[in-house]
C-alpha cells in the first residue's frame, strides 16, 4: 500500500513540475509579445530552476 502511495506522490510531483512549466511558457510568451525585458529576464530565470 506504501508503494502505491509513494508511486501517487511521484505521479503527482512530474504533473505539478509540468504544470508550472507549461504556466511559465504561457507567460514568457505573453511577456515577449508585450515587450516587458524586465518580466523575460524575471521568467526565463525561474524556468531555468525548472528546466
Amino acid at each position: 500500500m506504501s508503494s502505491n502511495r509513494a508511486q501517487a506522490a511521484v505521479k503527482a510531483e512530474a504533473v505539478h513540475k509540468q504544470n508550472i512549466q507549461r504556466s511559465l511558457e504561457h507567460r514568457l510568451q505573453v511577456a515577449r509579445a508585450t515587450g516587458n525585458e524586465q518580466l523575460i529576464r524575471q521568467l526565463e530565470a525561474e524556468m531555468a530552476c525548472y528546466g
